[in-house]
């Protein structure tokens, strides 16, 4: 039976029971009286239905704020101030490792993958006072095969390509050392970079674009997490968990691994990136469709119009202005449009 039902007749939405597993959820009502819990409900699930419509948050935060007073100003205002923390090198990392376990919690779930999530970055690892890897996964059942994971966002990392380092040069990290120093610190058998479209180096984005393969060194990931968007980690983490389930030891030859591993990340792009087609096209031919109806509106009008001046001989002026203001198209193409807006929603 459905959760959510509605009264054609009254045009009321009835809820009924449920129950809801999430931690954040219990524990906001759990602070609060019993007394409160329904009138904030409400709240909560009238603010969240608008920001559905809305789309993006911020968007709907500004548009909003006057409308549903100070209480929703001040939720503003904390999207803003978390949005401005995220940037400042103090915090952002340690609110990238938690985001970033969170999404692979709920992929393992998806995925339905025995994998364990640990966060690691607050703690020294097998390097003496080395933090190096913020997030180890254990594989499988008895996780003794481990990936580990290192989140920076930092404009300051180079990519360290092997062949254009100096090592007579101030020691810095880079995508590739950090790669390395991950691995060993946590024990790890394969390990993923994790960078933000928002704060990479452009030499990394450019090299990287998406997700990058690195025989020998790991492989390297690139989210957009103001947008929510953590597939091209969830590409890279497959791949990675692939590598280490079947290593074995053998002698590997790296450039046959190196085409096939960069195929299956063309591939899995390629179809990520078809979503993004097909929305881009539901755009194109929602234009096209209004511009065809826009035409066929006007090719009426004009021979009704042509028709009274051949049958009369003239126009008057009303007639005229009527002509040029063309006020009776635009009212029908209203119609059409509405229509055409609706459709592919």
């Amino acid at each position: 039976m459905p959760i959510i039902s509605l009264d054609q007749q009254t045009g009321r939405v009835k809820v009924n029971a449920f129950e809801i597993d999430n931690r954040i959820l219990f524990d906001y009502f759990n602070k609060l009286g019993a007394t409160e819990r329904d009138d904030q409900f409400h709240r909560a699930l009238y603010i969240g239905v608008l920001a559905l419509m809305e789309d993006r948050l911020s968007s709907f935060l500004s548009k909003t704020s006057n409308d549903l007073g100070t209480e929703l100003e001040s939720l503003k205002l904390i999207f803003d101030m978390k949005k401005e923390l995220f940037y400042r090198s103090a915090v952002k990392g340690g609110l990238a490792e938690e985001d970033i376990a969170e999404f692979l919690i709920e992929f393992f779930e998806k995925q339905k993958l025995t994998d364990r999530v640990e966060l690691t970055g607050e703690r020294a690892g097998n390097i003496r006072r080395n933090k190096t890897g913020d997030i180890v996964c254990h594989l499988g059942a008895d996780g003794s095969k481990r990936i580990a994971i290192e989140c920076k966002f930092d404009k300051s990392i180079r990519l360290g390509d092997i062949r254009s380092k100096d090592i007579f040069t101030k020691k810095s990290d880079t995508a590739w050392s950090q790669l390395l120093e991950a691995q060993a610190n946590r024990d790890g058998i394969v390990g993923i970079i994790v960078f933000d479209v928002s704060l990479v180096d452009n030499g990394v984005l450019n090299t990287v674009q998406d997700v990058r393969f690195i025989p020998g060194i790991g492989l390297i990931a690139i989210i957009d997490s103001q947008k929510g968007d953590y597939h091209n980690l969830g590409i890279a983490y497959m791949l990675a968990r692939d590598i280490a389930m079947n290593t074995q030891a053998v002698d590997l030859d790296q450039n046959v691994l190196k085409v096939i591993v960069n195929r299956l990340i063309k591939d899995a792009r390629d179809m990520a990136a078809v979503k993004h087609l097909v929305l881009n096209s539901v755009d194109n031919f929602r234009q096209i469709l209004a511009q065809i109806e826009k035409s066929i509106l006007l090719a009426e009008f004009n021979q009704r119009y042509l028709l009274k001046f051949l049958a009369d001989g003239t126009l008057s002026k009303q007639d005229l202005l009527d002509f040029y203001s063309g006020e009776e198209v635009k009212d029908r193409f209203r119609i059409v449009e509405r229509e055409i807006l609706e459709l592919c929603t």
